[in-house]
């Protein structure tokens, strides 16, 4: 295991902290960004959502955790720099993903952080290293992802359709990504406090998707469920609930809470897009 130097974001964007690569043996090759914070604190582990990356879903939020936290957000496989392989995207790899970084950054336990997809990753990571996780903070996001068996299927089938087309095709590793980029609600060209080319970083770094990838972790999303087993949730866990969310139902996010023995409720009265508005980070904070 190794970790590369620091590399430099390639477009201007938001402030981010470096990013670094890291080779976990028999995985691959991965990419997170960390802040150091006060010595002796906390770790914090961002697992971003959807067709995000760490440094968009997370750069509201890294100044002022990195303030009380070492913070760590990865991108996970197929997203951003994530980790490239000919495997089928699945969220149980990703949550072993993460813990072997855990290991090679010699961090752990730690308080984990998911939103939306992160949100099932965070969840596979405490079931299957329950070692790893002293807390979680579960953000627009529920124990199923799909709102019904109809929903789940309808979605699962045409994103299979599509992966399976970009696998028998050879069509390298990227396809592209217009229509993937149009199931997400668009970022404001000029975002008050962001520099006016946060679009153009954003596009830039969506371009760093794995086309093929980013359809199987839609296969993925439609067919997860934990309601099996999270109800053996044995760690201090908060769900911030978005009451605005068109994506992942208010309901579907309660449901998650009541199923968590103890679960704290942080409700914010906004959507899907939380992540990219100012008070993210004191929702999070106060999470």
């Amino acid at each position: 295991m190794s970790i590369a130097a620091a590399e430099a974001p390639v477009v201007a964007g938001p402030p981010l902290p470096m990013g670094r690569r890291v080779v976990l043996r028999g995985r691959g090759t991965t990419f997170y960004r960390e802040v150091e914070g006060p010595p002796g604190a906390p770790t914090v582990v961002l697992i971003h959502g959807w067709m995000a990356s760490g440094g968009i879903n997370w750069f509201r939020v890294f100044d002022q955790l990195g303030e009380h936290y070492r913070v760590i957000a990865p991108d996970l496989r197929g997203h951003g720099r994530g980790i490239r392989t000919s495997r089928r995207f699945r969220i149980s790899d990703c949550a072993d993903d993460i813990a072997a970084l855990l290991d090679t950054l010699e961090a752990g336990p730690v308080i984990v952080v998911g939103y939306s997809l992160g949100g099932p990753v965070a969840q596979m990571l405490w079931h299957r290293h329950p070692d790893k996780v002293e807390g979680l903070v579960l953000c627009a996001t529920a124990a199923f992802l799909m709102p019904g068996a109809r929903e789940a299927f309808i979605f699962g089938s045409m994103m299979t359709v599509l992966a399976t087309t970009t696998r028998a095709s050879q069509v390298a590793r990227k396809i592209p990504l217009r229509p993937l980029r149009q199931l997400m609600p668009q970022l404001p060209a000029s975002t008050p406090g962001r520099p006016a080319n946060l679009r153009a970083w954003v596009t830039a770094e969506m371009r760093r998707h794995s086309g093929r990838m980013i359809l199987e972790a839609g296969i993925a999303m439609s067919s997860f469920s934990s309601r099996r087993w999270i109800g053996g949730v044995n760690v201090p866990t908060v769900v911030v609930v978005t009451t605005k969310d068109r994506a992942v139902p208010a309901v579907s996010q309660l449901q998650l809470a009541m199923a968590i023995p103890d679960a704290a409720i942080h409700r914010v009265d906004d959507g899907h897009l939380l992540c990219a508005k100012p008070a993210f980070a004191t929702s999070i904070l106060a999470a």
